[in-house]
């Protein structure tokens, strides 16, 4: 039953929003509010699959899948997530090829570029506000925010940028216990 519903999640997840980032939040949506996997696990999900290669979508169908049906459901996933955008890429190539000297084409990516951006920082501001404790943003994540806005800004690698915030995460939460 949990495979028909992974397989099912990542299909809808992939028709509806079929890029990498902007896909995310709605992933979250049917992961955490299904409860497929906590609203912790998503974050870190989402995390680790930033610092290893290759692509994200992918990394986090593994992680999800694996989170709500071990391995069967890492190949349940993987299977939702490859098949929608492998037939809209198909279909897309045999458009694109009939319709590229059109100038509407230019027009249209141009016109869709602001929205994709648009889309990104929503879902980066809800992750931001997911891992604050209370929904509450505190001064500790908003500096870790910051200097990884900076080190993106200077086009850091996201795997180093991405571990220099965990490693200052580690400095910034931990509680100190001295026994």
């Amino acid at each position: 039953m949990v495979w028909l519903r992974l397989l099912w999640m990542f299909l809808k997840v992939n028709i509806l929003s079929p890029s990498g980032p902007a896909s995310i939040g709605l992933l979250y949506k049917e992961a955490v509010t299904k409860e497929l996997m906590t609203e912790t696990q998503f974050v870190e999900a989402v995390g680790f699959s930033n610092v290893l290669p290759g692509s994200e979508a992918l990394k986090l169908a593994m992680f999800v899948g694996f989170a709500a049906g071990g391995l069967p459901g890492v190949f349940t996933a993987l299977l939702g997530a490859i098949l929608p955008p492998t037939v809209m890429m198909l279909i897309l190539s045999a458009v694109l090829q009939r319709f590229q000297q059109s100038n509407w084409i230019d027009g249209f990516v141009a016109g869709m570029s602001p929205a994709v951006a648009a889309l990104i920082v929503v879902v980066a501001w809800e992750l931001f506000r997911a891992t604050s404790p209370k929904k509450k943003i505190e001064r500790r994540a908003m500096l870790i925010a910051v200097l990884s806005a900076v080190a993106f800004w200077f086009e850091l690698p996201s795997p180093l940028v991405l571990l220099g915030a965990g490693l200052l995460g580690v400095l910034l939460y931990s509680q100190r216990s001295y026994g």
